[in-house]
């Protein structure tokens, strides 16, 4: 085993058991069959999908069944996901609404100031017929 001398355990993170020196080379030959056999396991279906991935007359997409699970658990239950808070609900409003009352504020000055142009009579029309 090699030892780092100048090695300093972190404050904000404690070590997990599985990589405890003093645990992890006195593993039990039943937890190391285990290990070995989940690694096995692994192995082949990385095996498998890579195969499947990289095959030339392959059609479509490949399925994979842990993206899927994930995603169903994403997209299903939202709320696990996202919550409702104050913040959010403002920045939602300020996205949607906001553009649409800025755009409103700038069209009905423009309006407003231009009807104002037109009732004092300073107002050149641009495309004028009876001029």
């Amino acid at each position: 085993m090699v030892e780092y001398k100048d090695y300093k355990e972190s404050p904000l993170a404690s070590r997990p058991p599985e990589l405890d020196p003093a645990r992890y080379f006195q593993q039990s030959p039943e937890q190391l069959r285990l290990q070995e056999k989940r690694e096995s396991l692994r192995a082949r279906l990385k095996n498998e999908y890579m195969l499947k991935l990289n095959d030339p007359h392959r059609i479509g997409l490949v399925h994979d069944p842990a993206v899927t699970r994930w995603m169903m658990a994403r997209n299903v239950n939202v709320y696990n996901n996202f919550r409702v808070t104050p913040r959010n609900l403002l920045l939602g409003l300020l996205c949607t609404a906001g553009p649409f009352l800025f755009f409103y504020k700038i069209i009905m000055t423009d309006r407003e100031n231009k009807e104002k142009l037109i009732r004092e009579g300073k107002y050149d029309q641009p495309f004028n017929i009876n001029a």
